[in-house]
């Protein structure tokens, strides 16, 4: 059987599942990301979509998209992020404290090109995101 965990928005209107294994893990230095979340790095666990489900307060979800890539849904009565959709990597991004039974376990840094802060912990520090996720995949000096 999958694993699945649970989580929800600030004040709890809103709550989602996700099962299976994160597709990845890690850490986000996009100027967007950083504005979005008014942090200098976001924390993400991606999955695929059909992974990602919500089991309450549906309708209680905003989006937002400044650009294609990336749809993010925040809670309308708390302000909560919540998840963004990413249509051109085909993921979802379940920001990881929102499921906090998820052990958290990242693999690699994305956005590093764009960085406010220096972090040095011995993962990848891309300038953008993987190749297979449909960037460069050139990596960075911590």
């Amino acid at each position: 059987m999958s694993n699945t965990y649970k989580g929800a928005c600030f004040c709890g209107a809103v709550e989602l599942e996700v099962s299976g294994d994160p597709a990845a893990m890690g850490y986000c230095h996009c100027r967007d990301c950083a504005h979005w979340s008014a942090g200098p790095i976001n924390t993400f666990t991606l999955w695929p979509p059909e992974n990602v489900k919500v089991t309450k307060g549906a309708d209680n979800i905003d989006t937002y998209h400044k650009t294609e890539n990336s749809y993010r849904k925040w809670c309308k009565t708390c302000g909560g992020h919540l998840f963004s959709e990413h249509p051109g990597m085909g993921l979802t991004d379940v920001y990881a404290p929102i499921i906090p039974g998820l052990e958290f376990k990242p693999m690699m840094h994305v956005f590093y090109s764009e960085k406010m802060v220096s972090v040095k912990d011995g993962l990848p520090k891309l300038k953008d995101v993987p190749a297979e996720m449909g960037g460069s995949g050139e990596t960075l000096p911590e």
